[in-house]
């Protein structure tokens, strides 16, 4: 079953607010198997709004609308809508009542403006709203429906978790869809996809298949659409199962999950502590392990050795080291990640060191240069990486690969 969401309001469009009522409304369908088929923002006019309307139920049979339903008179979609399905407002007595409850003690008195909220179109079934003052509309016209909601996102979720999602469930035999993610890194999206031209071209019909990338990370998303869920799950297993002889170097997870939680939770496991020492990156490694929440657990600190006087002075890199080698060098990055294992005490340590552009780069060490060295029980291990010329990417890929690096050396090890 194919559903449409419309969101209404200039707001979305001139990017005051952002829109994240379609996530999560998607998300919302996608997980009790309904496909989303578009999302669209447009402004609040009646022209817009009908125009949306048209096109919408003409691909679909649910179209789902946030916005548009305050009080004041630039919110014009509860008399659009009126107009479109030939109904007239009426006032609605239950409607009215729900505004003056959640009005009282917050207003001296229900404006006019207020008890305008509980006019609704005479056609449409009113769901009531219990978190807020505009009334939710279900209208239903030649097998079509279509159910305008505010945009405000806690009067939408409340009413779609308790009312829309439930009532679309009990209408619709929509069967299963179900997600499969397996996190890569270290392979280009394009090699990626030739390393895996064949399996693809043996997924059966219902089976599809997304590359998602981002800096220093490919998703492939298996997505099954069956009648029997269990059947579904057995085949992307299978299917997933057979990734690894093909591309297992660069497999890291099975869940949609981002390095720094999966890298948690290895560390949470085994109770054990990471420290970081940052050059290039400036302090992003320790902003995406301490986006975690938990992470005090297990994140000991970090240091920002941007000069190669804090590398000598806090970490204990060699300053004939850095004399012979220079900053961005195997032999540094390494002292780096031994250093602040030893200054912070912990168990497991991440170093970056390199050139992020757009200057400093030179013939032998080019900008996006960058060494990646992680320490542990098994010693301390460097590589060197190329990552472009883009200075922001370098940084979020440096980052992510360094994340990566250490999860797969404890997935590899076991340690």
């Amino acid at each position: 079953m194919n559903v449409e969401i419309i969101t209404i309001g200039d707001e979305i469009l001139i990017g005051q607010i952002i829109d994240t009522n379609s996530a999560w409304m998607g998300q919302e369908l996608n997980g009790r198997g309904f496909d989303v088929n578009r999302i669209t923002s447009i402004r609040d006019t009646k022209e817009a709004i009908k125009n949306a309307l048209d096109e919408a139920l003409r691909r679909v049979d649910v179209v789902l609308i946030t916005g548009g339903l305050g009080p004041t008179n630039d919110d014009v979609t509860k008399h659009t809508l009126a107009e479109y399905f030939n109904s007239k407002l009426v006032f609605n007595e239950l409607v009215y009542k729900d505004v003056c409850d959640f009005l009282k003690g917050k207003v001296k008195d229900v404006n006019e403006l207020n008890r305008q909220q509980a006019f609704v179109p005479e056609n449409c079934e009113v769901i009531r709203n219990k978190v807020g003052t505009a009334p939710n509309m279900w209208f239903e016209r030649k097998g079509k429906i279509v159910v305008s909601m505010p945009g405000v996102p806690s009067e939408m979720k409340a009413v779609m978790t308790e009312e829309i999602l439930p009532r679309l469930d009990a209408k619709f035999e929509t069967g299963y869809i179900i997600h499969q993610t397996v996190l890569t890194s270290g392979i280009g999206e394009s090699i990626l996809a030739e390393k895996l031209q064949d399996w693809e071209k043996l997924l059966p019909q219902y089976i599809s298949l997304a590359y998602l990338p981002s800096p220093g990370r490919v998703k492939l998303r298996l997505t099954a659409r069956v009648e029997d869920e269990n059947i579904g799950k057995v085949k992307i297993k299978s299917l997933v199962s057979q990734l690894y002889p093909l591309i297992g170097e660069y497999i890291y997870g099975e869940e949609d999950k981002l390095p720094e939680e999966i890298l948690g939770e290895m560390l949470l496991s085994k109770k054990s502590s990471i420290s970081v020492a940052e050059s290039c990156t400036g302090g992003r490694i320790g902003h995406l392990i301490t986006s975690i929440s938990g992470s005090s657990a297990y994140f000991n600190g970090g240091v920002i050795a941007y000069s190669n006087e804090v590398k000598m002075n806090l970490l204990g890199v060699k300053e004939n080291l850095l004399m012979e080698y220079g900053a961005v060098s195997q032999e540094v990055v390494e002292q780096m990640a031994l250093g602040v294992k030893q200054t912070l005490n912990s168990d497991y340590s991440i170093a970056t060191s390199g050139i992020a552009g757009p200057t400093g780069g030179t013939k032998e060490k080019p900008v996006g240069t960058v060494w990646i060295a992680i320490a542990g029980p098994f010693g301390v291990e460097s590589q060197k990486y190329f990552f472009g010329e883009i200075r922001d990417k370098n940084i979020q890929r440096a980052s992510n690969t360094a994340l990566v690096k250490l999860i797969r050396k404890l997935l590899i090890n076991n340690i």
